[in-house]
């Protein structure tokens, strides 16, 4: 994810795109490498913490996510040698979040656009992390250079995050016949779907082949590969300030409003029916603001640029998933969070 900062005023001078579009020759960016690398090294731990419960589950035949120990279990993890099974996980979901911030940052070093290094951001969550952004520090001079930036992040993520998929979805297993429904559910996206049918068709996924998604004990690198998804397709969110967001503006600057309006709107109802957490990410789009970076009209983006739109596009419809994650037994959407509450509120007032 890119984020854009008012910049310092300065006196740039021009030069010219490979298309014709100018840009800015911006101040070299003053880089906190000391933040940078504590970030780095506060995400690597707290996934190393996700990633050795995740990967010993997988080893002893149980569900990937069991909250037994709680949802970051810290001190099981400091135990022994458990930290060092988080390994693969942390270091693919890494090296994925890491692919996705270096494609924005290095087309912002192509065309001499002032911008940060990745700010991971660490967080004792169900995957240890909430990702990662840099800031973009000078103005973007074309609609081009604002897609071009806009689009390399999920771009390269998601190939990344595809390699990865095909490579170790094969390597999990099914779920033991009989077995506990586990205590956190992840929903897979699409692109889950067309690499199993690829593995099967290949003649390396027979063993997955045979039942749905949801009973099978996901590998802990295939489930860094279903983040780095899950990011991909929040970035690619038509709205705001998001990638997606950018791209938008960069083929229709009318339609940006519109459209993140609509990204709005069509959030609302996935929350009330589907999965909560789309409220949140419909109340960040709203405080992000319909604004956008000032970035020049003229010229406009060439056709090959629009065609790569509709990659974009279709990113997303392969990395979405309406119910991206459902804890067992708790409420998901807002319409069940209320009704919950209703039942709760008139056993109390019965009970009074």
């Amino acid at each position: 994810m890119s984020t854009q900062n008012s910049p310092e005023v300065y006196v740039p001078s021009q030069i010219y795109a490979p298309d014709g579009a100018d840009v800015s020759l911006a101040p070299p960016p003053r880089h906190r490498y000391w933040l940078h690398l504590l970030l780095l090294a506060l995400t690597f731990f707290t996934t190393l913490v996700v990633g050795a419960r995740l990967q010993w589950n997988f080893l002893v035949g149980r569900p990937p996510f069991t909250i037994d120990d709680g949802i970051f279990p810290v001190q099981w993890a400091l135990q022994g040698s458990h930290l060092l099974l988080g390994l693969p996980f942390s270091l693919t979901l890494m090296f994925i979040l890491l692919a996705h911030e270096m494609g924005h940052y290095l087309f912002c070093v192509r065309y001499e656009v002032s911008a940060t290094l990745p700010f991971f951001i660490p967080f004792p969550t169900l995957i240890g992390t909430l990702g990662a952004f840099i800031r973009i520090k000078s103005p973007l001079r074309s609609r081009a250079v604002l897609f071009d930036i806009g689009i390399a992040g999920p771009i390269a993520g998601f190939v990344v995050a595809f390699i990865v998929l095909i490579f170790s979805l094969g390597l999990s297993r099914v779920a033991p016949y009989g077995a506990a429904p586990p205590d956190i559910q992840l929903g897979y996206p699409l692109i889950f779907h067309l690499v199993r049918k690829l593995l099967v068709v290949a003649g390396h996924g027979r063993g997955i082949a045979s039942v749905p998604l949801n009973r099978i004990y996901m590998h802990p690198v295939a489930i860094a590969a279903w983040v780095g998804m899950f990011a991909t397709s929040l970035n690619l969110l038509p709205g705001g300030q998001l990638d997606g967001g950018h791209i938008v503006f960069a083929v229709s600057p009318r339609a940006h409003k519109i459209i993140s309006r609509a990204t709005i709107l069509a959030l609302i109802p996935l929350a009330l029916f589907y999965w909560t957490g789309w409220l949140v990410w419909a109340v960040l789009l709203r405080l992000s603001g319909m604004r956008h970076p000032s970035v020049p009209i003229w010229p406009e983006i060439t056709t090959g640029r629009r065609w790569l739109a509709v990659v974009a596009l279709l990113m997303l419809v392969l990395t979405f998933s309406y119910i991206p994650i459902s804890p067992a037994g708790a409420p998901q959407s807002v319409l069940e969070y209320a009704r919950v509450l209703t039942f709760s509120l008139r056993h109390w007032h019965g009970a009074r």
